[in-house]
């Protein structure tokens, strides 16, 4: 597989679990940052303040080494892991899965936790949608405004997502391109006097 395409979730999608009294609710998100996790994190424990846990796993990047596992107050190994299990079997990436426990006062046991925490996980990608999307470079193209129509020509023969524009004495394009494209396109560009194009991020 390219390292440039991963598999991951179209939309949020939620799924439920529940064993002896407690209460798993599930949610699993597509994800591009840290910084999106940590919001969407947060968002969970205001909404669902008066659960006991919110365990969680998410994986980022096309090479699919960035994650990150939290049990978060389970035994050790017994939340974040089965999550993340549910992740890696379906080999996607870009995603996070947050699992909420509300305890129903029967303890369940390592293999009841693991169960448990693995199964909610497991319902809420059945209710998703997988898609293979691309790792596209987000870039900056700033130009003056006489070179307007060589920077068109090379947008309307590579066609890049084109996100933002402002057209002025000093003109700039926001894009996103596939990564594997990017050096290339790029290369074009700056061939153009006056033009300059700056790497923003990647998603």
């Amino acid at each position: 597989m390219p390292t440039d395409t991963y598999k991951t979730i179209a939309a949020p999608s939620e799924g439920n679990f529940k064993d002896r009294g407690s209460k798993f609710p599930s949610f699993a998100f597509p994800v591009y940052s840290e910084e999106e996790i940590k919001e969407i994190l947060q968002d969970l424990r205001k909404k669902y303040y008066d659960a006991r846990h919110h365990c969680y796993a998410w994986r980022l990047g096309a090479d699919m080494e960035h994650y990150r596992t939290n049990d978060d107050g389970e035994p050790s190994s017994t939340a974040g892991k089965p999550i993340l299990g549910q992740i890696q079997s379906n080999g996607l990436s870009n995603i996070l899965i947050v699992v909420i426990r509300y305890f129903g006062g029967t303890k369940l046991g390592v293999p009841g936790l693991i169960n448990a925490y693995r199964t909610a996980a497991a319902d809420a990608l059945s209710n998703a949608e997988f898609v293979e999307k691309t790792v596209n470079d987000i870039l900056r193209v700033d130009f003056d405004y006489l070179a307007m129509n060589d920077v068109m020509k090379i947008m309307k023969e590579d066609q890049p997502l084109q996100i933002d524009q402002q057209f002025d004495l000093k003109c700039s394009i926001t894009l996103s391109i596939r990564q594997s494209e990017s050096e290339r396109l790029t290369g074009k560009f700056e061939e153009i006097d006056t033009v300059k194009v700056e790497y923003l991020r990647t998603e």
